[in-house]
């Protein structure tokens, strides 16, 4: 095998091309940006991405914000099943009472 020749040097850009392409397939089948030739991410900081980024933020609040809630419900419903009867019925009536 001769490694002057053009075909060594052609074998090369191939493999480095091939290898480049599954890259960025890999990279898109898991959602991430894909990259240029010399490696740069395209479409990172895009408008769409962006907005996708707010939205995702917002969405993520929410979602924190309910959890949170329903973890306090639970709570309360854990101590309602746990209390003795008496105490509960007491603290409702201390309620009425209001």
């Amino acid at each position: 095998m001769m490694f002057g020749g053009p075909f060594f040097v052609l074998a090369i850009v191939m493999i480095a091309t091939g290898a480049w392409l599954i890259n960025n397939w890999i990279r898109a089948k898991h959602g991430y940006s894909i990259s240029d030739d010399w490696g740069r991410n395209i479409g990172k900081d895009t408008p769409e991405a962006t907005r996708k980024v707010e939205l995702l933020t917002g969405e993520n609040e929410r979602l924190t914000g309910m959890v949170t809630r329903l973890e306090e419900r639970i709570a309360v419903l854990e101590r309602i099943a746990t209390d003795p009867a008496t105490r509960t019925a007491h603290e409702i009536d201390q309620l009425r009472t209001r």
